[in-house]
Order: C-alpha cells, then sequence, then structure tokens
C-alpha cells in the first residue's frame, strides 16, 4: 500500500500524509524503526488475574497464562544521558487463539486522568507507569492499558544498558491495567520479564497493535489513519535499501 493511500484507495490527509512521510525518511536513513529504533528484547510471561465486572473480551475476562515477547526501548534514541521517552511492546501469543497474537505499545507517561495520555521522558526506567497513551475499546468501554512497574530497585538507568543489566539481573514485575476515562486504575493481570536475548535482524518482532488485536480490544478509531500511515511508512523505509529475495 503507498503510504500517501489509505486502504480504502482516498487519499490521506494532508497532516497524515506528512507524518508518513516522515516516518519513512527517518526509518530509511536510521535502516531501523523511525521511533524506538534500538531496543533490548526478552521473553517472559503474562497471567491474566479477572476481577470485578466483566469487560466483555474473553481474554480479559478468563483467567490464563500467556507466552509474551517484549522490547524495552528508548523512543527518540537520544544518548542514554538524556532522558527520553520511553517504550514497552508486548507481543501476547495466543491471545484470540492458536496463532493469533496480540501487540500492545505501551510509553512512559504520567497515571492521573490526563497524564496516563502524555509521554513522560525519563532518567529512571521504573520510575512510574507505561500507558497506550491512546484510548482503547475494551469490551463495549472506552479505556486506557497501562503496565505499572513494581519497583524493587531505587534506581534503574534508562540507557540500553541498564535496561539490559536490570533485565540480567532478576525478573521485573507490571501491573497489566485498565482504566476508563476520569476513573482509577483497574487491575487485570501480572507481567514478568525473562533475561534478555540478542536478536538477529531477521528474528526482530514487528510489533503492529492495528494488525494483532481482538475483536473486544483494539485502539478505537480517532488518529488510527495517522498511526497506521506512520507503522507503515517505517517498516517501507526500512526495506527500501534491501534487495528484493
Amino acid at each position: 500500500m503507498n503510504s500517501h493511500t489509505s486502504q480504502a484507495g482516498g487519499k490521506l490527509p494532508v497532516g497524515v500524509r506528512f507524518a508518513a512521510r516522515a516516518a519513512r525518511g527517518i526509518a530509511r536513513r536510521r535502516r531501523a524503526p523511525a521511533l524506538h529504533p534500538s531496543g533490548v528484547s526478552c521473553n517472559g510471561v503474562l497471567e491474566i488475574h479477572p476481577a470485578g465486572l466483566p469487560w466483555g473480551e474473553p481474554w480479559l475476562d478468563d483467567p490464563g497464562v500467556y507466552q509474551v515477547r517484549l522490547r524495552w526501548s528508548r523512543a527518540a534514541g537520544l544518548p542514554g544521558r538524556l532522558p527520553d521517552a520511553l517504550g514497552l511492546a508486548v507481543r501476547v501469543y495466543d491471545a484470540g487463539g492458536p496463532d493469533r497474537p496480540l501487540d500492545l505499545l505501551l510509553t512512559s507517561s504520567g497515571s492521573g486522568p490526563w497524564t496516563r495520555h502524555v509521554p513522560r521522558p525519563r532518567l529512571d526506567a521504573l520510575a512510574g507507569p507505561y500507558s497506550t497513551l491512546l484510548s482503547y475499546r475494551i469490551g463495549d468501554r472506552a479505556g486506557t492499558l497501562a503496565a505499572h512497574p513494581v519497583v524493587t530497585s531505587p534506581f534503574v538507568p534508562s540507557d540500553l544498558a541498564g535496561l539490559r543489566g536490570t533485565l540480567q539481573a532478576a525478573p521485573v514485575t507490571f501491573h497489566l491495567c485498565a482504566a476508563q476515562p476520569g476513573q482509577a486504575w483497574r487491575a487485570l493481570g501480572t507481567l514478568t520479564t525473562g533475561p534478555p536475548h540478542d536478536l538477529p535482524p531477521e528474528d526482530t518482532v514487528s510489533y503492529d497493535p492495528f494488525t494483532n488485536r481482538l475483536p473486544q480490544l483494539h485502539p478505537t478509531a480517532r488518529f488510527v489513519k495517522l498511526r497506521e500511515a506512520a507503522y507503515a511508512a517505517s517498516r517501507a523505509g526500512r526495506r527500501a535499501d534491501r534487495p528484493e529475495p
């Protein structure tokens, strides 16, 4: 799909085309994603613990244990001595059934009703939650998903060496939560990381919350065209200089 054309075949708005062009150019120069170009990957386990009223999404309403692949990264790829927004990408294998994964892209943020929607640069990687920033459709409700770290260390450096060292030293635990607009967080389950591992480029996971979604758990329509175009353009930029197979 041309990054300037929507899946329906129509022209994208000017702002969306600009974002797509910028994402493609940055990814081509970096030969890496436009955002979160470098990260530390690991496997992990996500345990879902239903509590309270049902959400209307079977994955959240039924207890379960899922294997996950995580990538902890710096959003802008700034030098480690500078604060940067941090990303926590999570692929939940078989969330929608066999071979139907769910991808969640979380970014360091605040926890309040408004700050949970705003990226927050950090020097301490576990100083606060990681949220989806934009709203999700959860069953028949709108809400925001977030991973709240269980802090066991006084300070976790947010550079890649610090993130890797933290994963090597001991498992990191996050509480996966959701919140409806203006309401408090509600626990969904527990995410536990494993040790870091290096992946060759061909095995790097490409996380996509629009493709890997659940029928009753997915980003809302707001800003979808902008984000879809930026993701597609970033992938196209990474492939631009590769020889055809």
